[in-house]
Order: structure tokens, then C-alpha cells, then sequence
């Protein structure tokens, strides 16, 4: 059952997130585009319990609070950061490869690979400074189901499994344009 249902702009919603996240937990938080699922994206119990709510096994994309700790993730040669990180920030993931360690290998992809945002919402920048490690960032639907922005039908359908639900009300977006970096060029993977 739901513990609490927070607006994300009051004070203490950072911090019962990051609490919440530190042991094993699941939040629902507001992006830019979408709600998202988080939890800790280094810990193994957490993302068992993420994969089967949303019903599937696959890669996740985190969240990084600033475009210089994006960087210090990535395993490619610096001087092929610059068009990676060109393009991070708001409505875009970039799928990269990363360095051993940045998050559990269940959510990578072929060759090491991570999907990395730094969505624009206040919420998300704040939570990501404050937790200091990757949080996943994944929409917030079961596997073959459209991505859910009524707080009141995503209570509905999840208030028995997740932890905490963050509101910033309705959320009409749509999920991130998804670009992947390969052989220093970006290909667009979903618009």
C-alpha cells in the first residue's frame, strides 16, 4: 500500500524519496516528458522488485543530475564526449556504453550500454543531487500497456506496489526522443 502521497514541490519530498530509494524502495516521480518508476539503479533487490511490477526484464534508463556526472559515467575516449553530451538534457536519452560499477548490469544493455537523461523538472534535479547515485528512470506502465499520467488511475492500478508516488498532477507528455551513441555517430533509436 501507498505510505505516502506527497505533492513533489513541498518541503521533505526530496528527502523521504532519497530515504525511500536507500532501502530498496520504489518511487513514482513527475520528469519533463512522463511519470517515471525509480529506484536505486545499483541495487539488485530494488530493480528485481521494478521488473516485476512493470511485468519484463529489459534495459532502464537513470537519471543523472548534471551533465558533468554524465560524463565521468561513460566509457568512450573524452574526446567523443562532446556530441554525446551535446545532446543530453530535457527530452533525451542518450544510450551509451558506461564504466563498471555505475549501475547493476541487470538494466544494461549490449557492450555495457545505459540509457542517460537529465530530464528539465526541478524534481528530478533535486532528487538526483540529493541520492548521489543512478536512478532508474522508466515510464510508468506494465509491459504492452501505454505509460500512465492520471495520478489518480496510477494510484489505482499501483498503490499496492510501490513505496511513495510523488504528484505534479496530470502529465500529458510523451516518453524521450532516444538517440544511441555507436562508432562516434548518434542514431536515433525512438522519436
Amino acid at each position: 500500500m501507498v505510505k505516502k502521497r506527497l505533492s513533489s514541490d513541498i518541503p521533505g519530498s526530496i528527502e523521504k524519496a532519497a530515504t525511500i530509494l536507500a532501502n530498496n524502495g520504489i518511487i513514482i516521480y513527475p520528469t519533463d516528458t512522463l511519470y517515471g518508476f525509480g529506484c536505486d539503479a545499483t541495487n539488485e533487490k530494488a530493480i528485481i522488485k521494478l521488473n516485476k511490477l512493470k511485468n519484463r526484464t529489459s534495459p532502464m534508463s537513470v537519471l543523472a543530475p548534471n551533465k558533468e556526472t554524465a560524463s565521468g559515467w561513460m566509457d568512450i575516449p573524452e574526446n567523443e564526449k562532446i556530441l554525446p553530451l551535446g545532446k543530453l538534457g530535457g527530452a533525451t536519452t542518450i544510450v551509451i556504453p558506461v564504466k563498471e560499477g555505475i549501475v547493476h548490469p541487470s538494466i544494461q544493455g549490449k557492450n555495457h550500454s545505459l540509457g542517460i537523461r537529465i530530464p528539465n523538472h526541478p524534481f528530478c534535479d533535486q532528487l538526483s543531487m540529493e541520492f548521489k547515485k543512478p536512478i532508474t528512470t522508466t515510464s510508468v506502465n506494465r509491459k504492452g500497456v501505454h505509460p500512465m499520467s492520471d495520478p489518480e488511475i496510477i494510484i489505482e492500478e499501483f498503490e499496492n506496489e510501490i513505496d511513495l508516488f510523488l504528484e505534479d498532477g496530470i502529465i500529458e507528455g510523451k516518453g524521450s526522443t532516444v538517440y544511441k551513441y555507436e562508432n562516434g555517430a548518434l542514431k536515433i533509436l525512438r522519436l
